[in-house]
C-alpha cells in the first residue's frame, strides 16, 4: 500500500465519521424546532423549573455582556446574567422576573434554556421591604469591622439597588 493510500484511509474514515455526528445533530434540532417565529424557552431554579418548553416571542434580560433581547433564530450564545429582570414576552402579554443571576444558554434550534439561582415575579416583591433591607445593608457595609462582613454587606447593597430598580421600572 502507497504511503499516499495509507494517509488517505484514515482522513476518509474521519470525514465518515464527522458527517455521522452532523446528521445526529441536524436530526435532533430538526425534532425539537418551535412553530415559525416562536422562542421555546426553559427557564430553571435549582428547586423548580418556571417554564418548561413554553413557545414565546421574544425574552429580555440583563446580561454581563449588556443588555439582549433574544428572538427566535438569535444566533446561538452562552450568557452570564447579572441580577436584574427577565422579562418573557408572549401572544398572552408579559411576564417578568427578577434574577440575582445565572446563564443564558441560546442554542442554535431556536431554544433558550435560561437558568438561575434565585427568581421571583417581579409583582411578587414588597418594595418597602426592599427599601428596609437596602438602607440595613448599607448600615453593614458601612459599619463593619472586617472585610469578610464588609464584602457580604456590599453584596446584599448590589442586589436590593438592582431589586430597587427593576421595581421601579428603569434599566440600569
Amino acid at each position: 500500500m502507497s504511503l499516499f493510500a495509507r494517509t488517505l484511509k484514515p482522513a476518509t474514515a474521519l470525514a465518515r465519521l464527522s458527517r455521522q455526528s452532523a446528521r445526529f445533530y441536524a436530526s435532533e434540532t430538526a425534532a425539537a424546532a418551535p412553530a415559525a417565529g416562536k422562542l421555546v424557552v426553559n427557564f430553571a431554579l435549582p428547586h423548580a423549573a418556571i417554564l418548561k418548553g413554553t413557545e414565546v416571542n421574544q425574552v429580555d434580560m440583563s446580561a454581563i455582556s449588556g443588555d439582549l433581547g433574544i428572538l427566535a433564530d438569535h444566533v446561538p450564545t452562552i450568557e452570564q446574567l447579572k441580577p436584574g429582570v427577565i422579562d418573557i414576552i408572549s401572544d398572552s402579554g408579559s411576564a417578568k422576573y427578577f434574577v440575582s443571576g445565572g446563564f443564558a444558554i441560546m442554542n442554535p434550534n431556536s431554544v433558550l434554556n435560561i437558568n438561575a439561582i434565585e427568581a421571583f415575579k417581579l409583582e411578587d416583591l414588597d418594595p418597602q421591604a426592599v427599601a428596609t433591607n437596602l438602607a440595613e445593608s448599607q448600615r453593614l457595609a458601612s459599619s463593619a469591622k472586617d472585610e469578610v462582613t464588609k464584602e457580604a454587606a456590599a453584596i446584599e447593597v448590589e442586589l436590593y439597588e438592582a431589586i430597587q430598580t427593576a421595581l421601579s421600572g428603569k434599566s440600569k
